[in-house]
């Protein structure tokens, strides 16, 4: 099965060779989503609720933008630079995801940059 990538208006510039999403079939495919804006600078520096809204805010335009809605998102993988962000990355998470939320695994991972503090990857099922 073919599969169309999927680049919101004014998303961030990819860092390497990857589209921001891919939708096959009915389903989409959310790349691992940083705080950037849409010139390539970190949004949120050293905040982890700002980064987290704006990860998550970036993730709902990418399923938008393939014909989706946020409360499509089935899976998240979820990468914090540290541990200690877990309480405030959850306390936006559970604004966006908080009546039915998808399953999803949180780990410590190191960033591609220092500056971010969270990294989410989702995957949507649409009906």
């Amino acid at each position: 099965m073919a599969h169309e990538a999927i680049i919101p208006p004014g998303s961030a510039p990819p860092l390497a060779p990857y589209s921001p999403g891919v939708r096959t079939g009915n389903t989409i495919y959310v790349s691992g989503i940083l705080a950037m804006d849409a010139d390539g600078k970190t949004v949120g520096a050293g905040d982890i609720r700002v980064q987290t809204r704006h990860v998550i805010e970036s993730i709902k335009s990418v399923v938008e933008a393939g014909g989706g809605k946020l409360s499509d998102v089935a899976f998240n993988q979820i990468f914090l630079a540290d541990l200690g962000d877990y309480a405030g990355m959850n306390e936006i998470y559970r604004e966006y995801f908080g009546d039915n939320p998808p399953a999803r695994y949180c780990i410590k991972a190191e960033l591609v940059k220092p500056a971010f503090l969270v990294e989410i990857s989702s995957t949507a099922h649409l009906v």
